[in-house]
């Protein structure tokens, strides 16, 4: 009698998990909340990228971010990116303007032709600057952009409690046919991301590190690892503030050639 009463406990306490446990929903809504506030930003990034033979080369970007606070509007962040070294890629731009509900809309400033390429949505699974990063893999994801799976699951990296789930873009020239997260249940912070190229087989590995700004969890270190071609690219945030006062202006088209 007792072993059928803790045996009914049991079925029970799966059941109320189950009942009140995030959808991935949820759970991709909480990760773009413990992002917000940040206002605007001015960062510094050093780009490593490793090739098959393991030869290493370095790049350095300057990075600036808008915060548009009408988070369920239209227009999503705005964000400004302009590699300083090496000499071949110096002053070459990268303007993103995020839609919530549409695709971004990217250009890229070649300052060798004088020229700012719009970069389409057919595009946008295309390497960004030869590294292992797409064009739709620098843009932050909104989570209107995906379908998801199901539920969660309750998994783990290391010791850290994480939520397991997939998503799968809705935008038919997207690179990925579905991801598979991995989420810190305590911070909302994304821990990994396993991309899957469109025969569903798996392209990449990204793992993300974290640091603690004025209150806000921003990302230090992101590796991205491809399992196709054995390149790796590494980003990461040398210097970062956030919570500044910068203009809108700047996220402006004319700016690139400025």
């Amino acid at each position: 009698m007792e072993h059928i009463m803790i045996k009914k406990i049991i079925l029970a306490s799966l059941f109320i998990s189950q009942v009140f446990a995030l959808t991935p929903f949820e759970v991709a809504t909480n990760v773009k909340k413990s992002s917000d506030g940040y206002g605007s930003s001015k960062s510094i990034l050093e780009m490593v990228l490793i090739d098959q033979a393991k030869n290493k080369s370095k790049r350095i970007m300057e990075s600036i971010s808008f915060e548009n606070k009408n988070h369920y509007g239209i227009n999503g962040d705005k964000s400004l990116m302009e590699f300083k070294t090496p000499l071949d890629v110096k002053g070459t731009k990268f303007l993103t303007h995020e839609k919530i509900n549409k695709n971004n809309n990217q250009w890229l400033y070649l300052p060798a032709l004088k020229r700012i390429k719009r970069i389409t949505s057919k595009n946008k699974s295309g390497s960004f600057m030869g590294s292992e990063f797409s064009y739709e893999d620098i843009s932050s994801r909104e989570p209107s952009k995906y379908t998801y799976s199901t539920r969660t699951e309750d998994s783990k990296i290391g010791n850290i409690d994480v939520y397991k789930y997939e998503r799968y873009p809705k935008d038919k020239n997207s690179g990925y046919s579905k991801q598979i997260l991995f989420v810190d249940k305590t911070k909302f912070v994304i821990l990994k991301v396993e991309f899957f190229d469109k025969k569903n087989e798996l392209l990449k590995t990204a793992k993300y590190t974290y640091r603690k700004i004025k209150n806000i969890y921003r990302v230090a270190k992101i590796q991205m690892s491809n399992h196709q071609n054995l390149k790796s690219t590494t980003l990461i945030y040398v210097k970062d503030d956030i919570k500044l006062n910068l203009d809108e202006k700047l996220f402006s088209k004319r700016y690139l050639k400025d």
